[in-house]
């Protein structure tokens, strides 16, 4: 099985940037986007069912902002929305899709770039998000959490370190926020495998990043442990040559 995750920064810009066509070169069996970016009534029928796949989506109350939605061609036995908490669930964030042998989350995780007070949601939402994940995983159930998680983790991860300590993305705080989820049972896939490769997920816009690859590693696929140590997840991969947004998709392969 292969899951993708993608951060298409806007769904309807994508569909006239050869999304379709990346979808079919890619096949994957489950296909999570980030920042879609429309309410309900906007999507158009080949959005709702994009051939042989089925849709869940997760809106934001404010129009153009946010939203998630994963494609699946293997329906889940249950699937919800957000994670129980009315100020994080309003933003479109969070869909949780449970199947036999896993339970995937596809997230966009806040943004904490336009001042102290969207930091401090962002650490939030990291700390209250994670609360709930600790408890499935205690009672015994598969994780696999992926998506844009808005944080660099350590200096391999972006081509500019020592210029954006200070910037929120690579913020010391931040990155030790994730040094603390992964202490507490979780594996990040791709540098597991790969642990010294360099190779990143998103590009500004600006200065011609992408083409001088000055990019950031801040799309994961971060799953539990058990996942990892029974061979499961097999291989994790990032698809650089993938264009029609400023991230590319990332993804894992599973054995089940």
């Amino acid at each position: 099985m292969k899951i993708v995750s993608w951060n298409i920064n806007g769904l309807r810009a994508a569909f006239n940037k050869g999304f379709t066509g990346a979808v079919r070169d890619m096949d994957p069996d489950i296909l999570c986007l980030q920042e879609t970016k429309l309410q309900e009534d906007q999507r158009t029928a080949e959005m709702i069912d994009l051939g042989a796949y089925r849709s869940f989506w997760d809106f934001a109350v404010r129009k153009g902002y946010s939203g998630v939605a994963a494609y699946v061609k293997q329906l889940p036995e249950q699937h919800r929305c957000g994670f129980g908490i009315d100020r994080f669930d309003c933003e479109g964030r969070v869909i949780e899709l449970v199947y036999e042998r896993f339970t995937l989350f596809n997230v966009y995780f806040p943004n904490g770039q336009k001042d102290d007070e969207r930091l401090q949601y962002k650490l939030d939402f990291y700390r209250d998000f994670f609360a709930y994940t600790d408890r499935l995983k205690s009672q015994g159930r598969s994780l696999i959490i992926t998506g844009d998680f808005n944080t660099a983790h350590n200096e391999i991860d972006l081509k500019n370190p020592q210029s954006n300590k200070d910037r929120s993305g690579f913020l010391r705080i931040e990155r030790d926020v994730l040094d603390d989820i992964l202490s507490r049972g979780y594996v990040d896939t791709f540098r597991y495998f790969y642990p010294d490769t360099v190779k990143y997920s998103w590009w500004s816009y600006r200065f011609n990043a992408r083409q001088n690859n000055a990019g950031w590693r801040i799309d994961y696929f971060f799953v539990s442990e058990d996942l990892v140590a029974d061979g499961v997840v097999t291989d994790a991969f990032i698809l650089n040559d993938i264009h029609g947004s400023d991230h590319c998709p990332v993804g894992i392969e599973l054995d089940v």
